[in-house]
């Protein structure tokens, strides 16, 4: 029976392939910003966002822009080109990873538009239910900061662990505070998470790694956030531009496009609630 965790994505995230989308691991070279031209440059990851994103190709183009999709692996050279001026914006990651980004590396980087909530889910390794956990199991999180919070704080709701008091969006395993199964919680980078369902008992995945894993969080996840719970509003994935960028024609058509019912339309039919669409 599913869990639902009552508070607290990635975006991001993150983690799979998508053909089609471009370069999945260098930055774009020669090139500029362009927010203030017809060609909007934008760094994605490939899924759910480079896929979004290529359904709001033609309907920019009836406002009049080019849209450009460069596909990215990782959540730190996004940030890098957007912040440098070599891509407009980025569609990969939630306020809070952004925010943390700025404060440790100085970029200057600023939420243009909210546009949409991945789930972040406990789904199955070598083990299919919850209620199979068991002393010693090893359970597998994304180790960057914002995400591993996110996957401690859905494994308290279901009752895994207990963090201390006021743990929040920065806990970390030191702030575990009850572990009654002695559980062993494996830290990796987000994009290599889904791949030791073979080694842990169960693996805890943003939403968009999920999708290129080939899983369905209503089908698949053992327990993730409900729809309605914080998470939507703390962690909704968002197009980050520079500061000063956000209020240029090319972004807010950028913005008001992804936020169009056409585009709300396509999310909800092609992800079956793994992606859906931020009011």
């Amino acid at each position: 029976m599913k869990k639902f965790g009552a508070f607290l994505l990635a975006g991001v995230l993150a983690i799979g392939t998508l053909t089609g989308c471009g370069s999945t691991d260098k930055k774009a070279e020669g090139s500029t910003g362009s927010t203030d031209s017809k060609v909007i440059k934008v760094a994605a990851s490939a899924t759910p966002h480079a896929e979004i994103l290529e359904e709001a190709k033609p309907l920019l183009e009836k406002e009049g822009y080019d849209l450009e999709v460069t596909v990215f692996d990782d959540y730190v050279q996004p940030n890098e080109v957007v912040d440098s001026g070599d891509f407009d914006a980025n569609y990969f990651q939630h306020a809070p990873y952004m925010e943390q980004f700025n404060k440790e590396k100085g970029t200057k980087l600023v939420d243009a538009g909210d546009i949409h909530y991945e789930p972040f889910g406990i789904y199955p390794g070598t083990k299919k239910s919850l209620d199979e956990i068991a002393d010693g199991d090893e359970i597998a999180v994304p180790n960057d900061t914002t995400n591993e919070a996110r996957a401690l704080l859905l494994l308290q709701d279901n009752g895994i662990i207990k963090l201390k008091d006021g743990a929040g969006l920065t806990a970390t395993v030191n702030d575990i505070a009850e572990n009654p199964h002695n559980i062993k919680i494996v830290e990796l980078e987000a994009a290599q998470v889904a791949r030791v369902t073979g080694e842990t008992a169960f693996v805890v995945l943003n939403g968009n790694y999920a999708l290129q894993a080939g899983y369905s969080v209503k089908k698949d996840a053992l327990a993730y956030e409900a729809a309605d719970s914080e998470a939507a509003k703390t962690y909704v994935n968002i197009i980050a531009v520079k500061d000063g960028n956000q209020d240029s024609d090319a972004i807010k058509a950028l913005v008001k496009v992804l936020k169009s019912d056409d585009i709300k339309k396509f999310i909800d039919e092609k992800y079956d609630g793994a992606v859906i669409a931020f009011e």
